[in-house]
């Protein structure tokens, strides 16, 4: 019994090695793909994105939470780290600190759309062109007409 046991517990294992079928039907990966490393919960690291910038707002799922749906507007819990697209340089983040808990019609438009639909537990990269940025003026860590890089963890939607 105890060695059927062992042979069962070797073959899921190695089904789940190997993949044992699409990324559908395996449910979300841990670890961020696409230029973005490091698992859910702790910081991750952006590589600099190679080609020109997008035009339009990019929404990247990395990892699909699995609790409540933001809305818009809604008040977000979450941490985040940025870098600009042409530099590939990180200008600002939470881990290590405190936490970003506010509405999200108080942020920068980029994040007021690319930030609904997301569930608690999830992870989103978002690439924000200028304009649903800081546009023409930056800021006093941006440049001018920056495109935005971010990824997102959605820790809770507090109410208030």
């Amino acid at each position: 019994m105890r060695r059927a046991l062992v042979l069962a517990t070797a073959v899921a294992l190695a089904a789940v090695a190997c993949g044992g079928g699409d990324a559908a039907s395996n449910g979300p990966t841990p670890t961020a793909p696409a230029g973005v490393t490091g698992d859910i919960g702790e910081k991750p690291v952006i590589e600099r994105p190679e080609g020109e910038p997008p035009t339009t707002l990019v929404i990247e799922d990395l990892v699909v939470g699995d609790g409540a749906e933001a809305t818009p507007g809604a008040i977000v819990e979450m941490h985040y780290v940025g870098i600009a697209w042409s530099t590939g340089v990180e200008f600002d983040a939470s881990w290590g600190g405190a936490t970003l808990t506010y509405p999200l019609g108080g942020l920068i438009p980029g994040w007021e759309q690319g930030v609904p639909g997301m569930r608690v537990g999830g992870r989103r990269k978002l690439i924000i062109p200028p304009d649903l940025a800081y546009g023409e003026r930056g800021s006093p860590d941006i440049g001018p007409n920056e495109t935005l890089v971010f990824v997102i963890d959605l820790l809770s939607l507090p109410t208030g």
